[in-house]
């Protein structure tokens, strides 16, 4: 009887493990780091048996999909007056229940060229998907049938101005909780109610704030914790308390702390817009901790998250070109040719696949080397600055006005 309880266990979660590897439920994919199991994945040599398997019309939007095993989740605005999320039939692409709020604003500068639509990439817990507004509000949707079933507008919360450029961070979804960079802050939230748990790393409203980058959760020397990137510094976090582990300023430009910083061995790597590349290094002894600038590199990421292979990183850069960085000297090996703007990446451990802002798919072999592209193909002739979300042997493409089901046969 014990065995038979105990093997049911093993298969219990081997198949819950298995279903969350099948999905793509928030920014950055299952480990939020860009990092796939090769078994969650079937990708070819080349994108010969690539097929596009369905497409659909949509409003603009710069969230990246998310993916359960049933559905694909995205967002839109429409008319620009509103916000609609919309679930399609992850086989052929019906529609399956649309929902929407008001919510609609103009950003300033050079963001403007790129648009006035959401911008926050939704996470999803196998039950309720998590929606951030451009105007700084974060909405809880039922993912069956699209009933909302809370809203928090952190504007009124707070009295906190609406972003200069919109909300961006895409939130982080735990067992419990919710942490996002809303309210010029960073702030925990029960997903089952809507309350704001606890507010912290509260900053001025500089550049017209809140901050873009997106939280992770991780371990550093064996202790749980968040690391969130704002506009000025990195921080660890105490998810139950709120609590600053340890803190460190990040030089940047205008505050363009956008990428999602990665880690490797009690470390983090980020990059800045019109600055450079930074490796800190986390200690701690006993109760305390520090942090040490390891090394730096010339190489500015700007928007595009790095993927790491090994003890190599592979940064996007704001001038175009892929470079790849020792993590442990922090020296650059190679530069590619210069591509698009801005890349999403994603890595199953021996291919990099990443689309490029101009619709076009690269598969990559990682390699310190030397730039190896294995190939390349066009999947779209408009804008795709949404992050890709590859599952199985799918991959979904949001397109700045259409999503689209592409099949690797």
């Amino acid at each position: 009887m014990t065995r038979f309880l105990v093997m049911t266990l093993l298969v219990s979660i081997t198949s819950t493990v298995a279903a969350a590897e099948r999905a793509w439920p928030q920014w950055r994919g299952p480990s939020r780091d860009a990092t796939v199991s090769r078994d969650a994945v079937s990708w070819n040599k080349d994108f010969k048996a690539l097929k596009q398997s369905w497409r659909v019309e949509l409003g603009p939007s710069y969230s990246g999909p998310i993916v359960s095993d049933f559905a694909v989740f995205t967002t839109e605005t429409v008319n620009e007056e509103k916000e609609v999320v919309r679930a399609f039939d992850r086989k052929t692409g019906k529609q399956l229940w649309e929902t929407e709020w008001l919510g609609a604003m103009e950003v300033p500068f050079f963001a403007k060229a790129n648009g006035d639509w959401i911008r926050s990439t939704p996470a999803f817990d196998g039950d309720t998907l998590y929606v951030g507004g451009i105007r700084d509000v974060l909405v809880a949707v039922n993912a069956k049938t699209g009933d909302i079933r809370w809203r928090i507008d952190f504007v009124e919360e707070y009295g906190t101005p609406v972003p200069g450029f919109g909300l961006v961070c895409s939130p982080l979804v735990t067992d419990d909780a919710l942490y996002i960079q809303a309210a010029d802050s960073f702030v925990k939230v029960d997903k089952k109610t809507g309350k704001v748990t606890w507010r912290k790393l509260i900053q001025s409203a500089g550049m017209m704030s809140s901050a873009f980058s997106s939280p992770i959760m991780t371990s550093l020397h064996g202790v749980r914790q968040l690391v969130v990137q704002t506009r000025q510094k990195l921080a660890g976090v105490n998810p139950e308390t709120g609590d600053i582990y340890w803190e460190q300023p990040v030089p940047s430009f205008r505050g363009m702390n956008i990428l999602t910083p990665v880690i490797y061995n009690n470390g983090i790597l980020t990059s800045t817009h019109r600055r450079q590349t930074y490796f800190y290094q986390i200690g701690k002894k006993g109760d305390e901790w520090s942090v040490d600038l390891k090394w730096t590199n010339k190489g500015q990421g700007y928007m595009s998250s790095p993927v790491v292979v090994g003890q190599h990183a592979y940064l996007h850069l704001g001038n175009g070109r892929l470079s790849s960085l020792n993590l442990e000297t922090g020296e650059e090996s190679w530069r590619s040719e210069s591509f698009g703007k801005y890349w999403s990446m994603v890595t199953d451990g021996q291919h990099i696949l990443a689309l490029d802002e101009r619709g076009e798919l690269l598969l990559i072999q990682p390699d310190p080397t030397e730039f190896k592209l294995v190939d390349r193909t066009k999947v779209s002739d408009q804008d795709t600055w949404a992050h890709i979300a590859p599952v199985g042997n799918q991959i979904f493409v949001r397109e700045l006005h259409a999503l689209t089901a592409w099949t690797w046969n």
